[in-house]
C-alpha cells in the first residue's frame, strides 16, 4: 500500500500557520506518517472521492479528518454535508478543528454527523497539547471501522 492510499491523517486547512502547526505537533507526536494536508474543500472532496487526476475514482477512507471551517472554494460545512451524505465516506470520523466558536457553526456541524467540534487554542502550548491528545486519540485510542 503507498502512502497515499494508506493515509491515517487527512489534514483539510487552508491557514498555513495552523496547518504547520498542527502537523509539527503530530510529527514530534510521531503521529504524522501518513498524513496529507490539503488546502480547501474542492482539493480535499476531489482527493477523498478520487475525482483529481489520476484519482482513477477510488474512493480514500482515512481513520480520521481534521476539518477547518472558513476556506476558500468550497468550506468545511459543505465538506462535512458531502461526506456524511455519502454512505462510503459517512463512517469516516470528522474532527472540526477551526477558530469559529459561534453557536450555529457548532449546532450545524453536529447536526451534520461531525464526531467532535474543537476550537483552535489561541497559545501555541495549548495548541500543542490538543492536537497531541486529539492525534493520540484519534490514532491510538480510537477503533475505527475497516
Amino acid at each position: 500500500m503507498n502512502a497515499i492510499e494508506g493515509v491515517e491523517i487527512l489534514l483539510i486547512e487552508d491557514n498555513a500557520y495552523d496547518a504547520e502547526m498542527t502537523i509539527r505537533t503530530l510529527k514530534k507526536n510521531g503521529l504524522a506518517n501518513n498524513l496529507v494536508h490539503l488546502k480547501d474543500g474542492a482539493e480535499a472532496l476531489d482527493f477523498i472521492f478520487g475525482t483529481e487526476p489520476n484519482g482513477n475514482g477510488k474512493v480514500r477512507i482515512p481513520k480520521v479528518i481534521l476539518l477547518d471551517l472558513k476556506m476558500p472554494k468550497i468550506d468545511g460545512i459543505q465538506v462535512l454535508t458531502k461526506l456524511k451524505s455519502d454512505k462510503r465516506t459517512r463512517a469516516i470520523p470528522v474532527v472540526v478543528l477551526t477558530s469559529s466558536k459561534e453557536d450555529p457553526d457548532i449546532f450545524k456541524c453536529y447536526s451534520l454527523g461531525v464526531n467532535s467540534y474543537i476550537v483552535k487554542p489561541v497559545e501555541f502550548s495549548e495548541f500543542f497539547e490538543v492536537v497531541t491528545k486529539l492525534g493520540m486519540y484519534w490514532l491510538l485510542v480510537n477503533q475505527s471501522p475497516s
